[in-house]
């Protein structure tokens, strides 16, 4: 069928059920709102219970002979030039993990960035992969990881010629990104697919001063988050397959393995919509959007005391290959404060929040959403902190490690760790046990030490000097980090 890309197959069938005025003697519960408690309907609406409806028994019939999500995704393909998109009401988090073991089976290796996100972490765990790391490129001075480079990942093949594929993070949360052309060819050379979490490329496809979107660059899988550089609902993910190194039929097999049978058509239709503002409007949203941004970049540059992150901060050699200038990244060092004492303050006194927060910068992630207005009170918000910024010194030091003391050894594979018998000990006794946890910095959600990996003083310095200063760790038995759990002794190697 030829494709219209004025359509939103998943709306419409929203509206047809609506008009159609029809009666569920089926879950969801409320019943179009008619049970909802009144002070939710109050705060929510009735929009969202009306949307709220069955996927399969209601918005489709129970055999899904009208095919709504089918299109849906045939729709999506087609603007983002993939050949096949799955939608997933369960983030990017379950997408990515999905797309690992279609590639990967249990004690199989896959090689992965250690930048990479908890989620695929979760994803090692659960099925059994063995990871082979993969460094990304460490910038030592502004203590930031770029994603990993093509002749990084060719020597992995060279070590591990067994592994299954690649997985890479592109772009990171800083808006940096991989040089995937060159990587994908290093993993098709050898007939091995390349996965991309491209969580925070959803809005790639459509410009074209924007870095290169995983499925032009020749990616044989990549996972976007509709929720984040979109305009989707919290949760709307999809991801998209191209070419013959990934079955279709396992990769369709392994999410619904991991998915949810109740899936949320509000996020369908969040997923659907978008899918059609950016087909039909994108290139000139994006474009406005960039320019915004760039207006915005050099009015903070001349605030006292901040600096805004640029390509010529983040990319060249040993560095990244392309930036995305919408995740404006402020590095507030000169102001003697922490990101996270900036981000606090910013909330407290102007309500506004900032997305990714580290113990020297602050993220203000620009979308086709934003307008002078936000622009105009993010700057504002900005200048009184500048003056402001006496009122937050002196900073709390955090000792981060030089690049050599960021890897620790990997004692046993994640899965084994994290499943072994645990205990928990005192933090100072914690180094050269072998961690049973994840110790994640969120955001952006990159650990720092994995199930599985030998802890190191350095990192235990790094993380516990980072919570004191105000690191967020949610993911430890013990998020004040006085307690470590690890492999009960006898259970590591």
């Amino acid at each position: 069928m030829p494709m219209n890309h004025h359509e939103a197959p998943v709306l419409d069938a929203l509206a047809a059920y609506q008009d159609r005025g029809e009666l569920g003697f089926s879950p969801p519960g409320h019943k179009q709102a008619r049970g909802a408690s009144p002070a939710v309907r109050a705060v929510l609406g009735d929009a969202v219970f009306l949307g709220d409806v069955l996927a399969t028994g209601g918005l489709d019939d129970r055999r899904e002979k009208s095919a709504v999500l089918r299109r849906a995704e045939e729709l999506m393909a087609d603007a983002v030039h993939a050949e096949h998109t799955f939608f997933s009401t369960c983030g990017s988090s379950l997408s990515v993990k999905a797309a690992m073991l279609s590639v990967a089976a249990p004690h199989q290796k896959l090689l992965v960035g250690r930048d990479a996100h908890k989620s695929v972490i979760a994803g090692l765990i659960l099925s059994g992969v063995e990871p082979v790391w993969v460094e990304p490129q460490w910038d030592a001075e502004r203590h930031l990881a770029h994603p990993p480079s093509a002749e990084s990942v060719e020597r992995a093949f060279a070590a591990h010629p067994d592994a299954r594929g690649a997985l890479v993070t592109s772009p990171t949360p800083y808006g940096t990104a991989a040089d995937l052309r060159a990587i994908a060819d290093v993993c098709h050379r050898r007939s091995k697919p390349l996965i991309v979490d491209e969580a925070w490329g959803a809005h790639l496809p459509f410009h074209p001063e924007l870095p290169s979107w995983a499925m032009d660059a020749g990616a044989d899988v990549c996972v976007t988050s509709i929720h984040k550089m979109g305009s989707g609902l919290e949760q709307g993910s999809v991801f998209h397959l191209q070419g013959d190194l990934v079955d279709h039929d396992t990769l369709a097999s392994r999410a619904d393995l991991l998915g949810t049978t109740s899936p949320s058509v509000l996020l369908y239709a969040g997923i659907d919509g978008w899918r059609r503002q950016m087909a039909l409007d994108g290139h000139g949203l994006l474009g406005r959007a960039l320019e915004l941004t760039w207006s915005v970049r050099e009015r903070i540059e001349e605030i006292e005391g901040l600096h805004v992150n640029g390509e010529e901060d983040f990319c060249g050699p040993g560095a990244a290959a392309e930036f995305d200038p919408l995740p404006v990244i402020i590095d507030v060092t000169e102001l003697g404060a922490t990101g996270y004492r900036a981000a606090d303050w910013l909330r407290e006194h102007h309500r506004v929040d900032m997305h990714l927060v580290d113990h020297r910068r602050i993220s203000a992630q620009f979308t086709h959403a934003d307008d002078v207005s936000t622009a105009a009170r993010l700057l504002t918000a900005l200048r009184h902190l500048s003056r402001e910024a006496p009122t937050l010194r002196p900073a709390p030091e955090v000792h981060v490690p030089t690049p050599d003391q960021l890897r620790p050894d990997q004692a046993c594979l994640p899965r084994d760790a994290y499943f072994s018998r645990t205990e928990d000990v005192p933090a100072e006794r914690a180094a050269g046990r072998v961690a049973a946890e994840m110790m994640t910095p969120y955001p952006p959600g990159i650990p720092a030490v994995l199930p599985g990996e030998r802890i190191t003083e350095p990192l235990l310095r790094y993380l516990r000097s980072g919570v004191a200063a105000g690191m967020n760790v949610p993911d430890t038995a013990d998020p004040k980090l006085e307690t470590v759990r690890v492999c009960a002794e006898g259970e590591g190697p």
